[in-house]
């Protein structure tokens, strides 16, 4: 079997980083050395017991979890109760965890992992705001040609964003740190709207994981129901996207996903587009390429994908 492919999770659950994470544990291909929890959907002290829900759910309590940053790099901490419930996990009745929270501070646990493991060896998934992650480069920028490539749930361009006309959640809330990162000269990978927007949980979806018949597929199906309704509302459409799991997917099965290499610059000074992704798919300026953008996503086998490893937990 081939050697599996060291990754943290930087993360703010979230019912669709919940699913994420849970994909993520049902994969043998991946070894989770971390995950490191942000404030985003939910306050931290929410998203850090949420990510140790989900591993206890999995039956990992192996896993260990960090909490990190409290509040973004410039700006007050803009959250999306409205959306994910006011734990940030509404749906199914999770216990409290028993696993232990980490003593050490997330955005150390990056450095130093970094700075450890060898060259090349770690990827970043962030699936929330990129506070810690651009903490993380600040405090140590020798750590940035150490990344193999970050891959990451953010932005929008052709869909425009869900919290403002132009600047999806996750770098809306933190655009300063995104700007960081996509300044930083390591490989992205970026899953914007305009591929999530393609990833729908329809009914049909959400009872299939139901019908594992298992703890994990009930509480999927539970935090889907709970999660798809803000979206069926908004948009008119059956399910509602299902953004962070798509981070993983791409490093299972690259093959789901097609996009092209841009420039991607972030908006953080015009209060009226402040967190937009300024993605150049056209080429139309001088700017390097930073970023592998996707736009297009196999559904079908996505969710399929979801189905059989979820499966396995």
């Amino acid at each position: 079997m081939p050697q599996s492919r060291k990754i943290i999770i930087d993360t703010d659950p979230g019912q669709d980083d919940a699913v994420a994470i849970l994909l993520a544990l049902g994969s043998a291909e991946l070894d989770i050395v971390g995950i490191s929890a942000v404030a985003g959907n939910v306050p931290l002290n929410l998203t850090e017991k949420n990510a140790r829900k989900i591993c206890e759910l999995a039956g990992r309590p192996d896993i260990k979890v960090y909490a990190g940053a409290v509040r973004p790099l410039a700006r007050e901490l803009v959250t999306a109760e409205e959306v994910h419930g006011k734990s940030g996990l509404n749906g199914p009745q999770l216990p409290d965890p028993t696993m232990k929270l980490q003593d050490q501070y997330a955005v150390d646990f990056i450095v130093e992992t970094l700075m450890n493991e060898p060259s090349g060896s770690i990827t970043l998934c962030a699936l929330g705001p990129l506070t810690n992650v651009a903490l993380a480069l600040i405090r140590e920028p020798r750590i940035a040609p150490r990344i193999k490539e970050i891959v990451l749930m953010g932005g929008g361009f052709f869909e425009g964003g869900n919290v403002t006309p132009t600047a999806e959640f996750n770098i809306y809330v933190d655009p300063h740190a995104a700007d960081v990162v996509f300044k930083a000269g390591i490989p992205i990978v970026m899953m914007p709207l305009d591929v999530t927007h393609k990833a729908l949980t329809t009914a049909t979806r959400t009872q299939a994981f139901r019908k594992l018949g298992t703890r994990v597929g009930t509480a999927t199906a539970e935090m889907l129901e709970f999660f798809e309704r803000f979206d069926e509302e908004k948009y008119g459409t059956d399910g509602g996207p299902l953004h962070d799991p798509c981070v993983i997917a791409y490093l299972l099965k690259p093959e789901l996903f097609k996009g092209r290499n841009c420039n991607v610059t972030v908006e953080a000074s015009s209060e009226l587009t402040m967190g937009m992704t300024v993605i150049d798919w056209w080429g139309v300026t001088k700017r390097p390429q930073n970023a592998m953008v996707m736009r297009d996503i196999d559904h079908d086998a996505f969710f399929a994908l979801l189905l059989e490893r979820l499966g396995r937990l």
